[in-house]
């Protein structure tokens, strides 16, 4: 709820404590840097919008409202109004001018999307709302409104179908695969958007221990007395820096088919941008506009997507990334590591000194090694 109690379509909202507005906010103030270099150079492609309203011509989304509106709840003042409430209230927070219609859809899976070529819709599922406090539900819904603010729906919309052109056209020799890279390709895109629309849910909803919640549950269901924040993100750390290379291969490979990042990931990443300078500004008011995002330069976004990215991965602890790192800086030992193999890039503690080696260079085990009952 918002700062003022302001009304909107008649609507006067009673807020239960006061959050803070960001008039004219662009989406550039909470998109990572990935999402944010991709969106602006589209936006500054001549043309882009009018193929891609061709384009809706081929696309089931007219099918789709048709079907939401004959098969889901459409929320409204008389029809799930407390999320109705947060939805107004959230496309205040953000000032986004249209508020997008909103399904509540019967599903048990806990899910919501935001999705649509001309208007953005945003679908919850049943098995979301029940899960979620009101709190945990208005960071959802910020996030669903931070995609419709960002243009994210149009690419979703484009991903949805993709995905299911990918399947009727598996018998056509090479043409399944063109799309899949498409599909792979937007996926990587996508997956950077969901860290974006997090921070938005974030600054709608101003307060990081309902986010966090809000992540926990979908991962563990609604079982908060039975999980801990810091263990959760504890998760997230040893997802990142445990196993050697070849659990960095599989990582890669599990994450690829999926268009969200992994929940801990996402509860980590989330953290660490409430404790960054950056949401403090936005916090305080100091927060790029709308009206400066026709001046924006794609160079300068391309190279702070490439920082971005150059930070991540000499910061990192996955051992891929590690590789990478010391490639790139013609690290030392990493001869050695190759020689020893994968077992060379496994995470190790600082106490723990290298393994030693024998003269003929084949690695021996520490020597205050107890032995095993058994062997």
């Amino acid at each position: 709820m918002s700062e003022d109690g302001h009304e909107q379509n008649g609507h006067e909202n009673v807020p239960s404590r006061q959050r803070r507005r960001f008039p004219g906010i662009s989406s550039r103030a909470y998109e990572h840097p990935a999402d944010r270099s991709a969106l602006v150079a589209l936006r500054k492609l001549s043309g882009f919008d009018t193929v891609f309203k061709a384009l809706s011509g081929l696309l089931p989304e007219r099918s789709l409202r048709l079907l939401f509106l004959s098969d889901s709840v459409r929320v409204s003042d008389q029809q799930f109004a407390h999320l109705n409430d947060m939805l107004r209230d959230a496309c205040y927070i953000l000032d986004l001018e249209k508020v997008p219609p909103m399904y509540v859809t019967q599903d048990p899976q806990p899910n919501a999307m935001c999705i649509g070529l001309d208007e953005p819709i945003i679908v919850v599922t049943t098995g979301l709302v029940e899960l979620l406090d009101e709190e945990e539900m208005r960071a959802v819904v910020g996030h669903e409104v931070g995609h419709a603010l960002s243009g994210h729906s149009v690419y979703r919309t484009i991903l949805l179908f993709l995905t299911s052109l990918a399947l009727k056209v598996a018998w056509i020799p090479l043409g399944n695969l063109a799309i899949l890279a498409i599909v792979t390709a937007l996926r990587e895109w996508f997956r950077k958007s969901e860290l974006s629309a997090d921070r938005a849910g974030l600054l709608v909803g101003q307060d990081l221990k309902a986010s966090m919640r809000g992540l926990m549950k979908i991962a563990g269901g609604n079982h908060l007395h039975e999980m801990n924040v810091d263990a959760f993100l504890q998760q997230a750390e040893e997802f990142e820096s445990g196993g050697d290379l070849r659990d960095s291969v599989l990582k890669i490979l599990n994450v690829l088919p999926r268009s969200h990042p992994f929940t801990t990931v996402r509860a980590a990443e989330l953290k660490k941008w409430a404790e960054s300078r950056d949401y403090q500004r936005i916090m305080d008011g100091h927060y790029p506009r709308r009206s400066e995002d026709k001046d924006t330069s794609v160079s300068d976004s391309f190279r702070e997507s490439a920082a971005s990215y150059a930070g991540n991965v000499k910061s990192s602890k996955d051992p891929l990334m590690k590789l990478v790192s010391d490639l790139a800086g013609g690290a030392g030992d990493l001869g050695g590591r190759v020689r020893r193999g994968f077992g060379g890039f496994a995470s190790s503690s600082p106490q723990d000194g290298p393994p030693s080696e024998s003269a003929n260079g084949t690695e021996q085990p520490p020597t205050d090694t107890p032995p095993r009952d058994g062997d």
